[in-house]
Order: structure tokens, then C-alpha cells, then sequence
């Protein structure tokens, strides 16, 4: 059992918690961390914080040790600290080759942090008779539990315990949110006005879902990878570790596919682009281009794991392929169109849909195979959204597939088509994610549903037994407007505010104890038909990604809309000091901040 609150270890072990008490804990523990003045202004908010008195002050006597000093992944989250701090202030902050004793912090030298690789036989930091650090080694199928680390902050030391490098570096992340904002800047600040101290706390903290992840579209409209690296660090910060990249779509195929170098040499390019709504039918007549090389996939790909990112790639069909088609017609259904494909220069859902033919299956089989070599992720987007049947209905080939097959029809094609690809994938050790259309039909076995046409789909996968991730289009698309759109830059439509999201559960209410567990996370989705730039990425995310952040890391009984926003305005001056074009949201006037909340 955690030790909470006001408890000591001795009352602990001879006093069980009533439900109740419980609960007047948890409200405690954030009474009285919103009684500190944003003393802790961390998101998100960790599953238990005890405050204590004091700070810790750095100086340029600190050193930073770790328990392992020669292994480079436990040692980087250290190397990281003291990188962000020796930039911003005038310490040199060395990370020490001295071995950080894994005994509780009280052992520890004066004036360090230690960053401590835990392997179940150290006790805990910050009582040694209190239970060991057992219940932080890194149990084998735990996912939920994976980064979870203890953070001890006093007045002659700071200790990050955990059992996995991952959870090393949250430790460091919250570390870097206790820091004056200013650390964000790295300009040398030599101001004894800026107090360069960590405020004395006790964490235990462990994420609440496995998956937790931000997407973002990259067919509609492409950015640089230097952006996408600061998309990264940003996710990173706020503990989510999934990058979801859309790398197709009808208007774009953005990633290079060296068996079929036409991808992107004519899927790349489309010859104008929507301006204004799609009712308008208004373009701006110029062409647009862009896409990744392998060696700039690779590039984000390192970039992401060395922050504990993982990047799902994301490869559309059957549907969304009207870009793919147009480099190779011949995967089409071209008895039933002509095979003059163009790459779509408007928005929406188009008839284009790969045909399923031995032919299309190789194709498709082939770009995997080099999506797979680029992307170590366990599991590969496929998409399976949106995809007309149409073509599929007048094709002869579909037909005859859908007989020979003993299908019932087109949507029972659709989950065959599915099914191929899954195979496919499970054979080489991974898992198909596809959005809830890939239910229809029947999923195929082992897939994980993303239910974003609200939470049915979801809800449908958990009670068969298969993952779900939540993404619903009312709380978790980041494309929608923020506030009134007479004052809102241009966005798709709807609406989803801060307090939307904020307020959103992933779990839903109707699911019983075991479909619950299949409910693997949530995610927010950033698509771009409205979005051009890095700046409009960036303030169509924040500041909605940080309650993101906090619905799928925090448990959910410690969600409180009043105590996140206490939290926001100094977390909301570290994104001032990152250059982060948020949106200032409508929350209330704080005198603390320059923006209006």
C-alpha cells in the first residue's frame, strides 16, 4: 500500500483504509497541494504527492549520480537533467561516474541527485522500513505499470527510483515541471532573482493506461522533421508515449517506399489544395509536395525512442488510397473506373478503394515489409476507415472474390481484405490497429480497435475480447474549434474545449470488470485539412493535450477540474518558455500570467 498523506509508516501498517478514508485522503492530497500555490505544478498530476517542507537548492556544487553509470539508456535521463540545466543556469551540473548508493535517500551524499535503477532488493527511499522497492520491479505483461517510478525531493538530496529505464526519464520529466520555467530556455540566466530549487515532495507515480498517445496527420498537409521532433519532446514531456503518424491519404503519400519509388514521385504531389471550407469549393491553384525519406523516418524514429516515444506508422486501405492509386492504377478497380488517378485535391471521402486481387495483397504485403523494417512498434495503423464500397459492388473482381469466398458482401469483403493484412502482420510478430470500421464485417482476431465514431466501436471490441484505444470525434479531435468560431482561427467544425476534454473518461460506464481491461487507452487526434503550419499544430494541441495527458496518466478519482486548473498558469509559462504557440484558454483571469485563462 501506498503511504499517503498525513499517515506515517507505523499507522499504515496497523490501520486499513475504509473506502471513505480513501477518498478524504485523495481530496486532501489535492487540497493541499492547491493550498501550496502552485508549488507542484505538475501535469500530469501523479497518483501520490506528499508535500514536505523545504526546497532543495541547486548550486554549482550539485552532482548528479546514477546507480549504473555505464548503462547508457538508465544513464540518459540523468545526462538529460543536467543538459537542460547547465544551459539555463551557470552550474555545471556533471553527471558523476560515482555509483549512486541504492539505499534510501538519507544515505545518499549531500547536494545530489540520483538517478537509481531499482532491481527489487533496495528499500524504499524514503523509509527504509517501510516495503521495499519490490513492488517497483518491472513485472513481465504489467504495460499499465510500465514508468512507473518514486521521486523524493529534500532539502540535502533528490532521488528518481525506478525499475526501467522509461520510468527513469518520467521521474526526470516531473523533476524538470518542479524547475523554474526558465530552465525551458537555455539562455545562461545568471539572475539571483530566478530561485534555482526543486520544492521538497514525495512521488509515487505510474501511468493509469498503457497507451497513451497523440496523432497527428501528415497527408493533408506535411511538416518538417524538425517540428516533428518537437512534437515528440512536447509528448514527452506530458508522459504520453505514443506518436500515431498518418503517413497516407487520398491528397498525399508522404512516406518513401523504395520497391515503388512512384509513391512518392507522383503520390507526394497534388495540384491545388481547398482553401476555406468544403463547401465553398474555393482552391489556391498551387501544387503540393512533400514527403519523408527512409532515412528521415529513421531519424524521428531514434529521435522518439530515446524519449520513450513509440511512433505507430499509419498505412490507409482499403479506402483513403486515392494518392497510392494514382502512382499505381493498376491496384485499383479499373474495370469499373478508368485508370486516370489523380491525387485528390479535395477534402473528404473519396470512391477511389484498392481492389482485392492477388496483385493489390503483393503490393500491399511489399510497402509493409519496408514500413515494418523502418518501425520497431509492436503495432501498425492500417487505417480501414471510410471506404466506399461502391467500386467494389460494380467490380467483377470483388464479385467473384466475395463468391468464391462465401462472403455475404461488401462489408464482409471489407474484414476479409482486413483479415489478409492482419495475417500478414501477426506473422511477422506484430498487431494490426485499424478505426472501428474494422469491426464490420467481423475483426479479425487480435487487432486493436481505435473508436472514434464515439465509444460503441470500442465498447463492441472490449466485450469480444480485443483492445480497444479511445478517440472519439466529441472530446478527442484536436481539429475541431477550441471556442466560438467567429473568433477561432478556421478548423473542420464542432467544437471541443479544454473542459471537454478535461472531462472526458475513457472507460465507459457500461463495461463490466472484464471488458474493462481491454480498454488499453485514449488518444487525440490532430488532422491537418485546416492545419498548415507547425504554429496552428501547435495551437490546435495545447493546451487540450495536457488534460489529455491527465485523463489517460492520472488515476481517474484523482481527476478534478478545479485542481488541474490551478495547475495550468505556471505549467502555461514553461510553454511560453518552449516557444509553444498554445491557445490561451477560457478559464479564468489569473494575475500570475500575462495570457487570459
Amino acid at each position: 500500500m501506498l503511504l499517503g498523506v498525513g499517515c506515517t509508516a507505523a499507522e499504515q501498517s496497523t490501520h486499513t483504509q475504509s473506502p471513505a478514508e480513501s477518498s478524504d485522503r485523495a481530496a486532501a492530497q489535492r487540497s493541499a497541494a492547491m493550498a501550496e500555490g502552485g508549488r507542484y505544478p505538475i501535469i500530469p498530476w501523479p497518483r501520490r504527492l506528499e508535500p514536505r517542507e523545504g526546497t532543495f537548492a541547486l548550486d554549482e556544487e550539485t552532482r548528479i549520480l546514477v546507480s549504473d553509470p555505464e548503462n547508457e539508456t538508465a544513464r540518459a535521463p540523468a545526462e538529460a537533467l543536467s543538459t537542460l540545466v547547465r544551459n539555463a543556469t551557470v552550474f555545471p551540473m556533471r553527471v558523476a561516474r560515482t555509483t549512486a548508493p541504492k539505499g534510501p535517500v538519507s544515505e545518499q551524499p549531500e547536494n545530489t541527485i540520483a538517478f537509481i535503477l531499482t532491481d527489487g532488493d533496495a528499500p524504499s527511499e524514503s523509509d527504509a522500513s517501510r516495503p521495499s522497492d519490490a513492488r517497483l520491479t518491472n513485472t513481465p505483461g504489467d504495460g499499465e505499470e510500465d514508468g512507473r517510478y518514486e521521486l523524493t525531493v529534500t532539502p540535502r538530496a533528490v532521488a528518481v527510483r525506478a525499475p526501467t529505464p522509461k520510468g527513469l526519464f518520467y521521474g526526470m520529466q516531473t523533476l524538470r515541471q518542479l524547475l523554474p520555467p526558465q530552465v525551458e530556455r537555455g539562455l545562461g540566466y545568471d539572475d539571483e532573482r530566478i530561485e534555482w530549487a526543486l520544492p521538497a515532495v514525495r512521488i509515487e507515480d505510474a501511468p493509469r493506461f498503457p497507451y497513451r498517445g497523440m496523432h497527428l496527420d501528415v497527408g493533408r498537409h506535411v511538416f518538417p522533421v524538425s517540428f516533428i521532433k518537437t512534437y515528440i519532446d512536447l509528448l514527452a514531456l506530458h508522459k504520453l508515449d505514443t506518436f500515431h503518424w498518418h503517413l497516407t491519404e487520398d491528397q498525399g503519400w508522404r512516406i518513401e517506399i523504395e520497391q515503388y519509388p512512384r509513391l512518392t514521385s507522383v503520390g507526394a504531389c497534388r495540384d491545388s489544395s481547398m482553401v476555406g471550407h468544403y463547401e465553398a469549393g474555393t482552391y489556391d491553384g498551387s501544387e503540393y509536395c512533400g514527403s519523408y525519406t527512409q532515412e528521415e523516418v529513421r531519424e524521428v524514429v531514434r529521435y522518439a525512442q530515446e524519449r520513450h516515444v513509440t511512433v505507430v506508422p499509419e498505412i490507409e486501405m482499403p479506402g483513403h488510397a486515392r494518392a497510392a492509386l494514382a502512382a499505381y492504377p493498376e491496384m485499383g478497380c479499373t474495370s469499373v473506373t478508368d485508370s486516370s488517378y489523380t491525387v485528390a485535391t479535395t477534402w473528404g471521402v473519396h470512391e477511389q478503394i484498392y481492389c482485392p486481387k492477388e496483385e493489390t495483397f503483393t503490393f500491399l504485403k511489399n510497402v509493409l515489409t519496408e514500413v515494418m523494417e523502418l518501425f520497431p512498434s509492436k503495432h501498425i495503423h492500417i487505417g480501414g476507415d471510410e471506404a466506399p464500397k461502391e467500386q467494389w459492388r460494380k467490380s467483377r473482381v470483388a464479385q467473384a472474390v466475395i463468391e468464391r469466398e462465401g462472403l455475404a458482401g461488401e462489408k464482409d469483403l471489407q474484414s476479409y481484405f482486413i483479415r489478409r493484412i492482419g495475417d500478414f502482420l501477426n506473422e511477422h510478430g506484430r498487431t494490426l490497429i485499424g478505426w472501428d470500421e474494422i469491426l464490420e464485417g467481423g475483426l479479425p482476431p487480435g487487432a486493436t480497435v481505435m473508436s472514434w465514431r464515439g465509444t460503441a466501436g470500442g465498447i463492441e471490441a472490449a466485450h469480444q475480447g480485443q483492445n480497444a484505444i479511445m478517440t472519439p470525434t466529441d472530446a478527442l479531435y484536436f481539429d475541431y474549434y477550441q471556442g466560438d468560431p467567429d473568433s477561432e482561427p478556421l478548423a473542420i467544425g464542432g467544437m471541443t474545449t479544454l473542459r471537454d476534454v478535461y472531462g472526458y473518461d475513457p472507460v465507459p460506464d457500461s463495461l463490466g470488470t472484464e471488458a474493462v481491461r481491454h480498454i488499453v487507452g485514449a488518444q487525440a487526434n490532430v488532422w491537418t485539412e485546416y492545419i498548415h503550419t507547425p504554429e496552428k499544430v501547435e495551437y490546435m494541441a495545447y493546451p487540450r493535450a495536457l488534460a489529455l495527458s491527465e485523463i489517460v496518466w492520472t488515476p481517474e478519482t484523482d481527476h478534478e477540474w478545479g485542481h488541474f486548473r490551478a495547475r495550468l498558469p505556471a505549467h502555461l509559462r514553461r510553454l511560453d518558455a518552449l516557444d509553444v504557440d498554445y491557445r490561451a484558454p477560457d478559464v479564468v483571469r489569473s494575475g500570475d500570467v500575462a495570457k487570459e485563462f
